[in-house]
């Protein structure tokens, strides 16, 4: 009872923070930190202690296929080549730094257990780069790298993770051996994940459309690839990502309109609840930490802290300016294919490094003894130097981007916002096409005609957007009085059927109904009013 209580109280706090979030414009999950950290201080609280399996198992496979199925393939495929730069090169350049920094700078941390740090602070988190970069004005390259590279560095990161471990336990380690185990798990991993993909893809295509059922799906189908794939022994997290972007990309043809809204919908509260607890549960460790680390001094504590946290946040720079523009000054195919980096845009992604639960979960995940029956080498240590990690890439680097982002001047581009708007251009044209067609002649002559100025007035008005034109008044004269008009007619419907509803003389469902259609026909006005 006491857990249901506190996680109550918990989605609460994350809800009202997400508020206070917005009024401040602060990224939500800084404050959901520093506000578990806060509360795990308050005297009389039960410790709380986040078991490694809640998140790989139940946070972990939603978030990522959100994320996922939110990445734009087409821009993925043209930023892979900076994205495996940094999701495999990156990577295995920081681990090998921040193991070379633990073990001559830390005392007790051997080679083995210095490694075995190093690859649970290298991968950058997915959720926290989603998170720290919403709302920024940042160029759409940039925030495909950064996504792109924290869905799939997962898989380098948890790799070496586990081969460091075992050179612990063993004191053993096969490069060749962890090499080719890469390969092995992302290639089944994918393979895993497209599988059941496409095992999805035609159970919603044969099934009737029940928005209760895809809804259901949808929420199963990143379970069921991650559950595949760790039976398997193979990456979860590339099975998850896979699956999303190839159910993605198929989404027109998954669901039916109705079905495809719930589904949205479903998934952003969802994805909301999830990160708002993942992010609170991780300032809430602060005082489990700490007690496990007995009587060492915090001077002592906060000094390994900071060069851990300096060793990530410098390997990271180290690597992403030579990576960035070597390859794109020695290849003449590199240059032909893609933009010149901008210095700014460069640095931003050298930044924006973001750690989050997953490596505070790999941490939680060391085993307790060694199979001697000794105490696993500074464990207790190498969790607070997680913690810390998170916290100074998380919340110190995530409030310096915006900063970091006006100081360089950049602004977010117009790809996208001109993308959409060829997009909607294209639509109307075409569709105005149709109605001037012998195909739609049978239409009545009153309904057609109503139908023509609709989409000849849409397709003006973007056309007009297109060339920086502010549309005539007077030429949207009528048009705008009869979309008031039918504005003020649905609050009409609206206050008619609450009086009903204080009457209590027509049953809820009926009323619901009619307030969903009321729902759909003012989001539609509100689509013609553009």
């Amino acid at each position: 009872m006491r857990n249901i209580e506190l996680l109550v109280f918990i989605l609460v706090i994350v809800t009202a923070l997400a508020r206070l979030a917005d009024r401040v414009r602060l990224p939500y999950p800084i404050l959901l930190v520093l506000a578990g950290m806060g509360l795990g201080m308050v005297p009389g609280l039960p410790p709380v202690v986040l078991a490694p399996d809640l998140v790989f198992f139940v946070f972990l496979p939603p978030l990522l296929y959100a994320s996922a199925w939110n990445t734009s393939w087409p821009d993925f495929k043209a930023a892979r080549r900076p994205i495996v730069l940094l999701a495999l090169g990156c990577v295995l350049f920081s681990t090998t730094l921040v193991a070379v920094v633990a073990h001559f700078l830390l005392p007790g941390f051997g080679w083995a257990t210095a490694f075995v740090l190093g690859a649970i602070v290298s991968p950058p988190d997915a959720v926290a780069a989603a998170a720290a970069t919403a709302g920024l004005a940042l160029p759409k390259r940039v925030t495909t790298i950064l996504e792109g590279e924290s869905l799939v560095n997962d898989a380098t990161g948890l790799i070496a993770y586990r081969y460091a471990v075992a050179a612990v336990l063993t004191g053993q380690f096969g490069l060749w051996q962890a090499g080719a185990q890469l390969v092995w798990v992302a290639v089944a991993g994918i393979a895993i994940g497209l599988a059941v993909g496409g095992a999805l893809y035609q159970v919603h295509r044969s099934s009737t459309h029940n928005t209760v059922v895809d809804s259901s799906l949808t929420l199963l189908t990143p379970y069921l690839a991650y559950l595949l794939a760790e039976e398997a022994h193979v990456s979860s997290v590339l099975a998850v990502v896979a699956a999303g972007l190839f159910l993605s990309r198929r989404s027109a043809r998954l669901f039916a309109p109705a079905g495809r809204l719930q589904v949205y919908a479903v998934w952003n509260t969802v994805t909301f609840l999830l990160n708002g607890i993942v992010f609170i549960l991780i300032g809430l460790q602060l005082p489990t930490l700490l007690a496990g680390l007995g009587n060492t001094s915090y001077w002592a504590l906060a000094g390994y802290a900071g060069l851990i946290s300096l060793a990530v946040v410098v390997s990271r720079l180290l690597w992403v300016y030579p990576a960035t523009y070597l390859p794109y000054w020695l290849s003449r195919r590199i240059r032909a294919r893609e933009p010149h980096p901008p210095l700014a845009t460069v640095t931003v992604v050298a930044w924006a490094g973001m750690r989050g639960v997953v490596s505070l979960a790999a941490a939680l995940s060391l085993p307790l003894l060694l199979p001697s029956g000794a105490a696993f080498p500074q464990r207790s240590l190498i969790l607070l130097l997680t913690f810390a990690v998170i916290f100074v890439t998380l919340v110190g680097q995530g409030l310096s981007l915006k900063p970091l982002i006006n100081g360089l001047h950049l602004k977010a581009d117009d790809s996208a916002a001109q993308e959409e708007l060829d997009l909607r251009v294209l639509l109307a044209t075409r569709t105005a096409n149709f109605l001037n067609s012998p195909a739609a002649s049978q239409a009545p002559t009153e309904v057609l005609s109503r139908m023509k100025t609709r989409y000849e007035l849409r397709l003006y008005r973007l056309q007009n957007r297109m060339a920086g034109i502010v549309a005539s008044r007077l030429d949207e004269k009528p048009i705008t009085q009869f979309q008031e008009l039918q504005a003020a007619v649905i609050q009409f419907e609206r206050s008619v059927i609450e009086q009903l509803r204080q009457t209590a003389t027509i049953g809820e469902e009926s009323l619901r109904k009619l307030e969903n259609e009321l729902d759909l026909e003012e989001a539609r006005l509100a689509l013609d009013r553009q």
